[in-house]
């Protein structure tokens, strides 16, 4: 299966395999950063064509993550109904179950909850994950794929691709506690809580890694280059403008922290982030000396046999913190065939 995370500003494919019930391989992988802005689905079929020459290898079918500024993602409560009539229900009456207008929306959803319903008796209320984007940016994307001759066989959000390279590579935290993921995207960053398996918060703030670095380097004056030299060497200076940029994503982690943790018998012992960020060992001991909690990077291909080239090897273990959602999306899809 081919995974392709399919972000506003890069693109990024692994192609996973599953050589066993519990056992996955990766055999070829690619990133390639976008130079602008890439609106058709022309322009987006040729970044795809040198996505997939630089990832090497093939497969029938894609699961493709999308990220968009315009993608919804919301948990509610309904009385258990079947998702086929609930994602027409919501579809048709989008007001008065979600606030806004979803016609025009490509909208899914799935049971959140266990067996047993939020209320606890027969014909209680249960937990849906809703998510959507614009229809007529999921029929760019289809068109654009379909012109790079590969098939879309799966096409998640990439907040929920996360969720479920979390889940794939980090079992035991998914399953049997409380866990906080953090993706520090390029313009925003995605909150989400669960526990014991179960997503139990969403959130996405305007707040990404290009907003910390654009503050350090008006703070500084100096290129983002010597900005990050600076902040590795932990410079003094450097390190309390970090913790100035990091403010307002670390007020909101700590808002979400305490709004799970007052309203569940359960703690948030440590953060998972995800993101380029996430490379930095100083933004991640910074951030987690803001909402006093370690803030831990996490690779979602720790799971997979690496059968990557061998030449290739360095720049995979360079990019692996880079390929969450196209691993989560891969592997999402293969665990459903």
């Amino acid at each position: 299966m081919i995974g392709v995370d399919l972000g506003r500003h890069a693109l990024k494919s692994v192609l996973l395999q599953r050589k066993g019930e519990n056992r996955f391989g990766i055999t070829h992988f690619a990133c390639r950063r976008l130079a602008g802005p890439v609106d058709t689905a022309e322009a987006l079929s040729g970044e795809l064509r040198a996505l997939f020459k630089d990832m090497g290898g093939g497969a029938k079918l894609c699961a493709v993550a999308v990220s968009s500024p315009d993608a919804l993602i919301r948990i509610i409560e309904q009385p258990q109904t079947p998702t086929q009539l609930l994602r027409e229900a919501l579809r048709l009456n989008g007001m008065a179950y979600l606030n806004q207008d979803c016609r025009r929306w490509v909208l899914d959803c799935a049971e959140l909850a266990s067996a047993e319903s939020v209320s606890g008796g027969a014909g209680g209320k249960a937990k849906y994950l809703v998510g959507g984007a614009p229809r007529d940016e999921v029929a760019r994307v289809d068109d654009a794929f379909s012109k790079a001759g590969q098939h879309i066989g799966w096409l998640p959000l990439a907040p929920i691709s996360i969720l479920n390279a979390f889940e794939f590579a980090c079992r035991e935290a998914f399953q049997n506690g409380a866990f906080f993921l953090v993706d520090i995207g390029h313009m925003t960053s995605t909150l989400m809580v669960g526990m014991k398996g179960e997503l139990v918060l969403v959130r996405s703030i305007d707040c990404g890694g290009s907003l910390v670095l654009e503050t350090l380097r008006s703070l500084t004056g100096e290129p983002h280059e010597a900005v990050l030299q600076a902040l590795e060497s932990e410079d003094e200076l450097m390190v309390e403008n970090t913790r100035m940029a990091l403010g307002i994503l670390a007020r909101e982690i700590s808002s979400s922290i305490g709004f799970f943790e007052s309203n569940h018998e359960a703690n948030i012992d440590r953060i998972y982030v995800s993101g380029a960020p996430a490379k930095s060992p100083a933004i991640l001991k910074v951030l987690g000396e803001e909402v006093e909690r370690p803030c831990t990077a996490w690779s979602a291909v720790a799971r997979c046999e690496v059968g990557v080239a061998q030449a290739r090897i360095p720049a995979f273990e360079a990019s692996a913190l880079d390929l969450h959602v196209a691993c989560g999306a891969a592997a999402e899809a293969l665990e459903a065939l």
